[in-house]
């Protein structure tokens, strides 16, 4: 039987990882619900065999059922039937052996039928979907919107909504329209209170909703007549069943065929106000896209990973010129440097995860109780590493997620260019994911306040202050060579003083910083296991040429290039 996560030791390696411990303790408050619950774990140990458990079942059901489906759902896709979305047969196989195992859910509180997961096993559970099939995540993944339900819905909201998450129920988070895509502030939906049917009633049209025909959507919409912009929308919770919305179409996409991207009509479709209104985008939207952002991260590495699969496989069954072709440099240079890669994006995921695990588990305790001094100046500085490392973390792992399936269709030569190879899938699947929840360009700006607020510099010199064993002082060397250099690169544009000019600069040294950062964990992923030694020092050279670059073209530019590279319009 194969079974996606025993037969990857990486994913057990970063489960274990030493801050686990910290982060189980606090989800769990201190096992507190072990007389409440028959299944809550009763130390921390009986929590990490239970992740393990069901990461055993996860493994098992994306191996025999989700990864077989995967060309049979992208050849058939979803349709539109009376309105509404048909999902393709495999797809409905896919998401009953899900809900059958009791996989929906999986972070919400045991008090409304969820696992009481924390972030890291949940976003691993992602990972393994995604390498089986990467349009499939879309839908099951959605589960996380839940999140942010639990974190700002009323407790009547809750009471209703989550519990049908977790046996089963779709969801969806309706932002985008025909006028508004990454300009969220120009959502023109309108919410407008209904005095005679005591509810709030949706009109307008959103376009490009992932699984937009889920059974419970999140919808921004604007609550505010006469506004124009952030402070005027509002978060809103619709049940599919409650009416009102219907599917347009289902966009023709290149990829993740599987998920079915919506356009949807709201005609008086009635909606229960998340919170407090104005606060759709400027808050709720925010702490959502901040976990979609996690999870196409997730995603990225899924496809990484089944990328790297493919072409070691065919790498070494692939014989020309008397060998397999696995044996010339041209090949086994490009394998090395791919699992460098993914290696580097599965590193950052996870430490990003147990930073997001550790702010909000932080938050949520703060409602409950007071906080201690300490407890208070740790959930500050997680929260500030979730933030800056969300947008790093989506931005590399998705453009390196691109890299790897350009890489293993290359590796197929032309047999990679025929839908007889599941890489030609993979290739198509893996396009999106730089480009939805924020491109990589928007993902850079949000990140570049890591480098110009020193926060990034201050994490690697956190890094470098970590003890490693002396057969690693030479990844070091590099490492903090590279740090200096990220170092007098920012000094030197911060030095310049002009706006545009850090944004000139901002890919670059957001990706220095993401560069430095992955070597870093890499290293440290080697103090722990050997076994990452030569993905370390593999992804430390190319960190070392990409920094270098970057570094050169920095210190060889001023503001008065820019005006070379403006678009002049004929």
């Amino acid at each position: 039987m194969t079974n996606y996560y025993s037969d990857n030791r990486d994913l057990k390696f970063h489960l274990t990882h030493p801050l686990m411990e910290k982060i189980v303790v606090l989800k769990e408050r201190n096992f507190s619900e072990k007389q409440e619950f028959d299944f809550a774990p009763m130390d921390f140990e009986d929590a990490m065999d239970s992740y393990d458990k069901v990461l055993e079942v996860v493994g098992e059901i994306c191996g025999e059922v989700i990864a077989p489906n995967a060309e049979g759902v992208d050849a058939e896709g979803p349709r539109v039937v009376d309105g509404h979305v048909q999902y393709a047969s495999g797809t409905r196989l896919n998401l009953d052996a899900l809900i059958k195992s009791g996989l929906m859910g999986m972070s919400l509180p045991r008090r409304f039928g969820g696992l009481n997961f924390p972030i890291v096993p949940y976003i691993m559970a992602a990972d393994i979907v995604s390498r089986a099939d990467a349009g499939f995540v879309n839908i099951w993944g959605l589960q996380d919107c839940a999140e942010t339900i639990n974190e700002f819905a009323s407790e009547e909201q809750k009471a209703e909504y989550l519990p049908q998450v977790a046996v089963g129920a779709t969801m969806a988070m309706g932002l985008t329209e025909p006028d508004a895509g990454s300009d969220l502030q120009a959502v023109q939906l309108k919410a407008a209170w209904n005095d005679e049917k005591e509810t709030w009633l949706l009109n307008g049209v959103k376009r490009f909703i992932t699984n937009g025909d889920g059974d419970i959507s999140l919808v921004l919409a604007r609550s505010e007549q006469g506004t124009k912009d952030g402070r005027g929308l509002s978060m809103f919770i619709h049940h599919k069943a409650k009416g009102g919305v219907t599917v347009r179409r289902i966009e023709h996409k290149m990829g993740i065929i599987g998920s079915p991207t919506c356009e949807l009509v709201f005609k008086d479709a009635p909606a229960e106000l998340v919170g407090e209104r104005k606060l759709g985008l400027i808050k709720y939207v925010m702490a959502l896209m901040n976990g979609a952002r996690l999870g196409i991260a997730a995603q990225s590495v899924g496809i990484s990973e089944a990328a790297y699969r493919e072409a070691l496989s065919f790498a070494g069954e692939r014989v020309q010129f008397g060998k397999a072709i696995l044996r010339f440099p041209a090949v086994y240079e490009m394998l090395s440097v791919m699992k460098a890669k993914l290696d580097a994006s599965r590193s950052l995921l996870y430490e990003t995860a147990r930073f997001v695990d550790l702010g909000k588990t932080y938050s949520q305790i703060s409602e409950e109780r007071r906080l201690e001094p300490e407890e208070r100046a740790e959930m500050k500085k997680y929260q500030k590493l979730a933030d800056f490392f969300t947008p790093l973390v989506k931005g590399m792992s998705s453009e390196f997620c691109n890299q790897l399936a350009y890489d293993a269709v290359q590796i197929h030569g032309g047999s990679g260019f025929m839908k007889d190879y599941p890489v030609e899938r993979i290739y198509r699947d893996a396009r999106i994911t730089s480009i939805y929840e924020g491109t990589t360009q928007l993902q850079v700006v949000a990140a570049i306040r890591g480098v110009t607020t020193g926060a990034f510099l201050a994490r690697i010199r956190e890094y470098e202050a970590m003890k490693t064993d002396p057969e690693l002082a030479f990844l070091k060397r590099a490492l903090i060579i590279m740090s200096d250099e990220f170092e007098h690169a920012v000094n030197h544009v911060m030095a310049v003083n002009d706006n545009e000019y850090v944004d000139f600069h901002a890919r670059r040294m957001v990706e220095m910083a993401g560069y430095i950062i992955m070597g870093y964990l890499l290293m440290l992923d080697a103090n722990r296991d050997r076994e990452y030694l030569r993905s370390a020092r593999n992804f430390t050279r190319l960190a070392k040429a990409q920094v270098r670059a970057h570094s050169e073209f920095i210190g060889s530019s001023s503001i008065d290039d820019l005006g070379s590279y403006k678009y002049q319009q004929a």
